[in-house]
């Protein structure tokens, strides 16, 4: 995007992760031709910190500060061009009183010193519950599994690094483009920073190149409004890709002690888990991910006792946030491979051992919700996969099969609220204007979709924007949340549209609301955690020789296919995110807090030519109380791919595996 007079922005960040500013000296940028100006904190008019739940990340590091992971910003500078600008920032020296960072979450956990700036203990979040005597269950149990389980931090890897465009207004308001997963929140934080109404300032989403969580939390956004509305001139900032690396949240790295009983026949009894969860310095969403870890952490499965505390811990090392999946992942990954081992003991197929302990309508899972119908999809996909599963057992070749669920929504207590606004205009276009953000998931096709079916119209009439010129705003487009919640905000809309006899020019809203979820915390005896979930098998199919991975089977519980491409690439490039979980994605960091996987190609993404054919069968068990019985499609997908892979690679050489990535880290138990 390019508007006249544009200038360009760069950030300056830490070259310590945790060290103290002692000075910014801004003189040999500023000389340098084509700078225009060089912002720091001293020159924020409003709030320094943002964030989206607490508000402690410093969208810079004053003089006096305290750097707390590398991704942190000192200085933005604005010049005539991008070269210019970068080459200005890197000019700019920092002078530091170095410390030693905390980049161990069990060291932090246990000291008493503050691993952040301004920040009081490193413990971020503690998610704990209980039903019944565990200890007991486990210890009258035929067989009981204990091991630790640890998995990796991972880069989102989307192919756009983030970019925002601020332009000031006419009317002396800014207008900020902004990549981000929730503009109404860019625009809120953006008005903090700089101490202005939200009246004054208008965010518009660029639907932008993927995100999978990493763009939550705002990244250049407040720097570069900041520039454009002290110059006074449109700025652009586009942060590298080894800047983008550094800044935005990552997928946390969890360390889970986990022990399963079951019965002679392989029924569970109990289950216990302690998860400590590296989420770097600042909260982003780190406090939910690892509540959201804690209450999946029985999978999809029935067990009469459970015991559970999931802490979230600051560090030093890169933040973590969101990243699709948002810890369910990481906690069915070591529930599937306490399944597994399991079933070894008692005799049977992992399908048979999860078909013997998979939830049913009325059962009580997990932190104590009792499941209604829209569970039914478990089952059913288990059922999809079972003739796949068995072909290949009977054909030799290394097999493995992971269920899970995931929820959609945020739940847990926090009352989600979607708006949306249908308009029919003088020139015969329909606006569709809904919250929730574009980032190659389709949400907007879906959006227009639903008008379509509601108003009877041709699609090439209706215009879907998401920008803040209503207050629509829902939060982050996050939780695999935008389908359900779109479809019942535009459908809302369109119904008040028809009531009304569709008039010209009237701005006809619609609301979606979940209101009726519990958090963990509530003494509640049957919780409602979450309003939907979905479900999803797989089997991975490997050479028993090689142990590559020839095929995977995929069964998902999408509820009702609004679009059936869309849900099926979901779930192709959700397998193809879960394989390199498994297999090769890594993202550590030294005893610096450095991240050592740098470049893109460093990463241990799969190829497209190293990937193994994807087989998609999509399960239609509705959810009552969903618009249209949909659930969630985008980050169920991932969840059981990595268990699937861990038991098949146990046929190939006998070994379990309890640590991701199995490529990169050798096997830890015989």
């Amino acid at each position: 995007m390019r508007v006249p007079g544009m200038l360009h922005g760069a950030l300056r960040l830490a070259d310590h992760a945790r060290a103290d500013v002692l000075g910014i000296d801004t003189e040999a940028a500023e000389a340098l031709e084509g700078v225009v100006a060089v912002y720091t904190g001293d020159h924020v008019p409003g709030q320094l910190s943002v964030g989206l739940i607490h508000t402690d990340w410093p969208v810079f590091i004053p003089i006096g500060g305290r750097t707390s992971y590398l991704g942190d910003v000192l200085a933005i500078v604005v010049a005539e061009t991008q070269q210019i600008a970068r080459e200005a920032a890197e000019l700019i020296h920092i002078s530091y009183d170095v410390h030693i960072p905390f980049t161990d979450a069990s060291s932090a956990l246990d000291s008493e010193e503050d691993a952040v700036w301004g920040l009081d203990g490193n413990v971020l979040s503690r998610s704990v519950y209980a039903r019944g005597d565990t200890d007991a269950a486990l210890a009258d149990s035929a067989h009981v599994i204990s091991e630790v389980f640890e998995t990796q931090r991972v880069e989102h890897a989307f192919l756009e690094p983030e970019s925002t465009l601020a332009v000031p207004r006419e009317d002396g308001g800014l207008h900020v483009y902004s990549g981000g997963q929730g503009v109404w929140d860019d625009r809120d934080q953006i008005c903090a920073v700089l101490d202005l109404p939200t009246d004054e300032v208008s965010v518009q989403l660029v639907s932008n190149g993927g995100a999978f969580g990493g763009k939550e939390d705002m990244s250049n956004q407040a720097q570069t409004a900041l520039a454009a509305h002290l110059s006074g001139r449109p700025v652009k900032c586009t942060l590298t890709r080894e800047q983008s690396m550094l800044v935005h949240a990552k997928r946390h790295p969890i360390r889970i002690d986990l022990s399963v009983g079951c019965d002679g026949d392989g029924k569970l009894t109990g289950v216990k888990a302690r998860m400590i969860g590296d989420s770097g310095p600042y909260a982003s969403v780190g406090m939910k991910v690892l509540e959201r870890a804690a209450g999946h952490a029985s999978g999809p499965y029935v067990t009469p006792t459970i015991d559970v505390e999931a802490v979230a811990v600051r560090t030093n090392n890169p933040v973590c946030g969101a990243f699709r999946g948002f810890g369910a992942n990481q906690a069915q990954f070591a529930m599937e491979g306490a399944l597994d081992r399991l079933a070894e003991k008692v005799g049977i197929t992992g399908w048979e051992m999860r078909s013997r302990n998979v939830v049913e309508p009325g059962v009580i899972w997990g932190p104590g919700q009792r499941m209604d119908d829209g569970c039914l999809g478990a089952r059913q996909c288990l059922e999809a996969v079972k003739e796949a599963y068995e072909t290949a057992r009977s054909e030799g070749k290394a097999v493995g099969l992971g269920l899970s669920l995931k929820n959609s929504g945020l739940g847990n207590g926090f009352k989600e609220v979607a708006r949306a606004v249908i308009r029919f205009r003088e020139d015969g276009q329909v606006e569709v204007r809904h919250c929730w953000t574009e980032m190659g998931q389709g949400v907007h096709t879906v959006a227009l979709q639903v008008a379509v079916t509601e108003l009877g119209v041709e699609p090439g009439r209706i215009e879907v924007i998401v920008d803040t010129s209503r207050e629509l705003g829902a939060g982050q487009t996050t939780g695999s949340r935008g389908t359900l919640m779109a479809a019942g905000s535009v459908k809302a809309a369109c119904e008040a549209a028809i009531a009304d006899g569709c008039q010209i020019g009237v701005d006809y809203p619609g609301e979606y609301i979940i209101d009726w979820t519990n958090s963990l915390e509530e003494d509640v005896e049957e919780p409602i955690l979450h309003s939907t979930f979905g479900y999803a098998a797989q089997v991975v199919i490997a050479d028993p020789e090689t142990g590559k991975i020839e095929r995977v089977v995929a069964a998902q519980d999408v509820g009702k296919a609004i679009n059936p491409t869309l849900c099926e690439g979901q779930v192709e490039g959700a397998v193809h995110m879960g394989l390199g979980y498994a297999l090769t994605e890594d993202f550590p960091t030294d005893e610096t807090g450095r991240p050592t996987n740098m470049t893109l190609r460093s990463l241990g993404i799969i190829r497209p030519k190293d990937m193994p054919d994807v087989d998609v069968i999509l399960v239609e068990a509705p959810d009552p109380g969903s618009p249209y019985g949909v659930k969630g499609v985008g980050e169920l997908g991932l969840v059981p791919t990595a268990g699937a892979v861990a038991a098949a690679l146990h046929q190939v050489d006998g070994v379990w595996r309890a640590r991701l990535p199995f490529g990169v880290h050798q096997p830890v138990s015989p």
